[in-house]
């Protein structure tokens, strides 16, 4: 009799556990649809979203090991709910060699981390060489430095790219096709920015954006903790955990804000455009469904395998550079490429123009 009890009491427990996994799941898939001002815990569940899927498997094997089979719907039914979720990271099938011969234009976003602030030009030169070999037209570069050392890298890049439009600061657009027009769009109060440039690929003109948004504030904090701990303070974990909860809402509540200066922006576009950058956001969150708006997302129209952007390590492996597209251009091709002269991998896109 006791252990029956025993057995009922964690099955409700875990009948428990399953609901609630459940419904934060749900509010996870749309905690992206309101500002995370005001917001912030419903926000930052998006961010968690993988963990609560894997949870919802555990949970389905659980009941499927235990035979109870009425409780199965429940995870089964979560699960399915976030298949359009899961295919912003995942894609069945393998790149297609055979794309590189169709007709197109490739595009690529890389967040180059200054170059390293190298002094001697190497990195930006090797950059420039693989986006010769990757046959790239049009390159989006974010945290770009004009200067490394004596050399000028955009006079380096002219030879290839022989067109090219400055934004503020870090933000460059390089092309092989004559840019007619560009424009910088600032943000208040912060050092990024974003930028367009009027393309005219083969008689058409396609408006580009290059988007470099507000960084989560995670690594200074968490560089400023180590900081202080070698010069002998003590810094007490709730502190630090708090420290990064608020440089980590803030960052989301300023990235919210600039992603809807930039989609005013997109909005007025009349023509084809694509928008792509650093967006230092996941998908589904706030600024990733406010930059999309009726756009297509280059990775879930033709991208393959799994798709993360951020070289951090295996817990930071997450998807935060992007290339849309709107719905008059057709995307053939999308992949990242392992570049290890920043903490982001460089992103490409082949498209039908």
């Amino acid at each position: 009799m006791g252990k029956l009890a025993v057995h009922k009491y964690f099955s409700f427990l875990f009948l428990i556990a399953t609901f609630a996994i459940a419904v934060f799941t749900i509010f996870g898939l749309y905690g992206g649809s309101v500002p995370p001002a005001g917001n912030a815990a419903r926000a930052l569940l998006v961010y968690v979203l993988p963990i609560f899927i894997i949870a919802n498997v555990v949970m389905l094997i659980y009941w499927a090991i235990r035979r109870r089979w009425k409780w199965m719907p429940i995870p089964l039914l979560t699960i399915a709910f976030c298949i359009p979720y899961m295919g912003t990271l995942y894609q069945f099938g393998s790149q297609d060699k055979s794309i590189d011969a169709k007709a197109g234009v490739k595009i690529a976003t890389y967040n180059v981390a200054m170059f390293g602030r190298e002094t001697t030009g190497f990195i930006a030169q090797d950059i420039l060489a693989e986006m010769r070999r990757q046959k790239v037209e049009v390159l989006c570069l974010q945290e770009y430095n004009e200067r490394s050392g004596d050399q000028i890298n955009s006079e380096n890049y002219k030879e290839y790219f022989p067109h090219m439009a400055k934004g503020r600061d870090d933000m460059m657009i390089f092309s092989r096709h004559p840019i007619t027009q560009s424009k910088t769009i600032d943000f208040e109060l912060t050092n990024n920015s974003a930028m367009w440039a009027d393309i005219d690929i083969n008689g058409r003109i396609v408006r580009v954006f290059n988007v470099h948004l507000e960084t989560t504030g995670l690594n200074r904090t968490l560089r400023k903790a180590a900081k202080l701990q070698m010069q002998g303070f003590q810094v007490e974990n709730n502190r630090l955990l708090s420290a990064i909860y608020g440089n980590y809402t803030m960052g989301m509540v300023i990235r919210s804000g600039q992603a809807e200066v930039v989609a005013r922006e997109i909005q007025k576009t009349k023509g084809a455009h694509i928008v792509c950058g650093d967006f230092n956001d996941v998908p589904y969150s706030y600024v990733y469904n406010t930059m999309l708006g009726n756009m297509v997302d280059g990775f879930k129209e033709c991208g393959h395998g799994f798709m993360y952007t951020f070289r951090g390590g295996r817990q930071k492996m997450v998807r935060i550079d992007y290339i849309f597209h709107d719905q008059s251009l057709k995307g053939l091709d999308y992949y990242k490429y392992d570049l290890t002269y920043s903490d982001h991998f460089p992103v490409f896109m082949k498209l039908e123009i």
